[in-house]
């Protein structure tokens, strides 16, 4: 009979490649893990993973095994979480993953509430890209994410909590600085500082500013927004952020001027997602109305 350990153990190897690194996530000895690939392996009668010294690939019909075996992980997940169902809101471990260009601003706004009112909350933050937090979500690693929309999330429930626009980062030595708003039209690409490939946000603004087949010139590409605002402080380049960032990326920079970015929006829109079968999804829900709170009383405009 294959049991649960040996499911848990073979997904561990198929998301580490690597037995030693699932030993270690799993809490046993590598040589207890690979007995129990083995006997998984030969009760089914197939090999799951190819392994040699240096790689673990997985075989065709190992692929449709892990499938399932996730299905099955993840159902035996939900069936241990039934008797929390009745518990009080918000009293249950939760763990909540949030992407870099929404956690540094987000979450210091709206935490504080969350502690205050729930107490007996305990919340585990995991920061990653949206790509890897959308997986987390699906396989149950995590039981929510803080997702910048639109993003593909087929299958997954998503409750939004906020709207927002760009605004366009530039020194005000700029001679292009006129009013307060910019159009697509009137940026400069080529001086035009974005976020690495990978990134949503960059996604967004290039949809946001119609600019799909963009191709910068700017000679410096960033992971971080705080480091993309130094490099527009030493006049090196513009950029464009979200309205929630501004007022904390702005705080120091008093040389640099934000102008709205002038097109039609909301250019994204901040969401909850978590998977339709999560049993403390009315927990998901009350963060959504709290968040959606907090930030209504925060005021943006104050740059």
């Amino acid at each position: 009979m294959i049991s649960i350990k040996q499911i848990q153990y073979a997904l561990a190897v198929d998301k580490t490649r690597h037995f030693k690194n699932a030993a270690v996530q799993c809490h046993v000895s590598q040589s207890a893990l690979s007995t129990a690939i083995s006997e998984l392996e030969k009760h089914l009668g197939m090999q799951i993973f190819e392994r040699n010294n240096k790689q673990v690939l997985v075989t065709e019909v190992g692929r449709l095994f892990l499938d399932k075996a996730r299905m099955i992980k993840l159902q035996m997940d939900e069936l241990s979480q039934i008797s929390s169902i009745n518990k009080a809101p918000l009293s249950v471990p939760l763990t909540l993953g949030v992407i870099p260009t929404i956690g540094p601003y987000l979450l210091p706004k709206v935490l504080p509430a969350v502690r205050e009112l729930y107490p007996d909350l305990k919340l585990k933050i995991v920061e990653e890209q949206s790509h890897v937090l959308v997986d987390m979500v699906r396989n149950g690693d995590i039981d929510s994410a803080i997702l910048a929309l639109p993003y593909d999330t087929h299958g997954l429930l998503s409750f939004s909590f906020w709207q927002e626009d760009f605004y366009w980062v530039t020194h005000k030595d700029d001679e292009f600085i006129s009013g307060n708003q910019v159009s697509s039209k009137q940026l400069n690409q080529d001086t035009l500082m974005l976020l690495k490939d990978g990134h949503c946000l960059k996604d967004h603004v290039l949809a946001a500013c119609h600019l799909q087949n963009f191709k910068s010139n700017a000679e410096f590409e960033s992971a971080s927004l705080y480091t993309l605002i130094q490099m527009v402080a030493g006049k090196l380049g513009t950029t464009l952020v979200p309205q929630m960032a501004l007022s904390q990326l702005l705080h120091d920079e008093s040389e640099l001027k934000a102008l709205h970015l002038d097109e039609p929006g909301p250019h994204r829109t901040i969401a909850f997602i978590t998977r339709p079968n999560y049993t403390r999804v009315n927990d998901i829900t009350i963060l959504q109305d709290l968040f959606s709170s907090q930030l209504a009383e925060h005021d943006f405009s104050e740059l």
